[in-house]
């Protein structure tokens, strides 16, 4: 089937669709990078937070391939195996150059020795341990990770200040603010101020647009960057039981992988994306799960997991745009 796949591509001619990111004015692909993965299994806290079954090759190879593929935004974060993600993308300058990267890290997720988030020198000793990962001596956009900014918000004017004074040191261009609620991320948009947002966002997790976020970006020229658009790949329908992760592995806790009714209706969904889009493009269930989240969004892209090069290679052929009417009937598939 891979090879199937590379000899379609090699006979036709795919440019990465980009977007302008915002008020930043930077263009990144549509689909650009995620390296989560890339840190492996991993626990916090005694929770897991990894990705199981990745290999430091794969992970290179895939960055190679990206690369190749024009996808020029990668976003990695400090607590992504404790490092190890960035330590991947720092290695690679070797082979590729940096200054076609917009590289996003965060910082937020990694308390030290402290009892709260975004303690300002604890931020300070994370961020320099970033661009030491990174090898850069700066970052492209930095985000705060998440939005707990304590019981009464009493650290956001800290965490805030510190991500300012990063970009007056040049140690990063843009500041960013993710969170997996989009309404927190809107309760503290105007404080913080961000040129970048990183949201929850796919066909079936849609808060991004009811909680009034989506309206919020694109008045005010916000560059939005989707993160989990497949929902760690159930969306694509490629399960067909529940699956037990391993230790270490973040989807062993999420609670559709335990949902065999959700898998069946998956499994159904993707019969019908394929019915409907496999004449117009070879990846006709990613290219719709993704295209209809990005058709009505302008400053956004969304933030692929690109685990080895097979899906490096699948992520160039996505980011067309989709029809209004096929957006919608996309969306009407998911509806809860």
């Amino acid at each position: 089937m891979y090879e199937l796949l590379v000899l379609f591509i090699t006979n036709i001619s795919k440019t990465m669709r980009k977007i302008i990111l915002g008020r930043t004015n930077e263009p990144v692909s549509i689909i650009s990078l995620g390296s989560w993965s890339y840190g492996k299994e991993n626990t916090s806290g005694g929770s897991d937070v990894g990705w199981t079954g990745q290999n430091d090759e794969d992970s290179k190879s895939a960055l190679l391939k990206a690369f190749s593929s024009d996808i020029n935004h990668w976003d990695t974060a400090d607590v992504y195996g404790e490092g190890h993600s960035e330590k991947i993308i720092g290695s690679m300058w070797k082979e590729l150059s940096r200054k076609n990267i917009f590289l996003a890290t965060k910082v937020g997720w990694d308390r030290g020795p402290h009892n709260h988030w975004y303690h300002p020198e604890y931020m300070k000793t994370k961020i320099e341990k970033s661009l030491k990962n990174l090898k850069t001596s700066h970052v492209d956009l930095i985000y705060l990770h998440h939005c707990n900014f304590g019981k009464n918000n009493e650290y956001l004017d800290d965490a805030v200040e510190m991500v300012y004074r990063f970009k007056e040191e040049g140690k990063t261009r843009f500041i960013g603010l993710s969170d997996w609620s989009s309404k927190r991320i809107l309760k503290f948009i105007n404080t913080v101020n961000p040129d970048v947002i990183q949201a929850l966002y796919n066909v079936y997790d849609i808060e991004y647009v009811t909680s009034g976020l989506k309206n919020y970006a694109i008045s005010n020229n916000i560059g939005v960057c989707f993160f989990s658009p497949i929902k760690h790949g159930i969306l694509t329908g490629k399960y067909d039981k529940i699956t037990e992760f391993p230790k270490g592995d973040f989807r062993g806790g999420v609670k559709e992988f335990k949902n065999i009714d959700f898998i069946n209706k998956m499994k159904l969904n993707k019969e019908e994306l394929e019915i409907r889009f496999s004449k117009t493009h070879p990846q006709p269930v990613l290219n719709a799960l993704l295209g209809a989240i990005l058709y009505d969004n302008p400053t956004a892209c969304a933030l692929l997991g690109q685990r080895n090069e097979r899906q490096a290679t699948v992520a160039g052929l996505l980011g067309e745009t989709l029809k209004k009417e096929d957006a919608l009937w996309v969306l009407s598939l998911y509806k809860n």
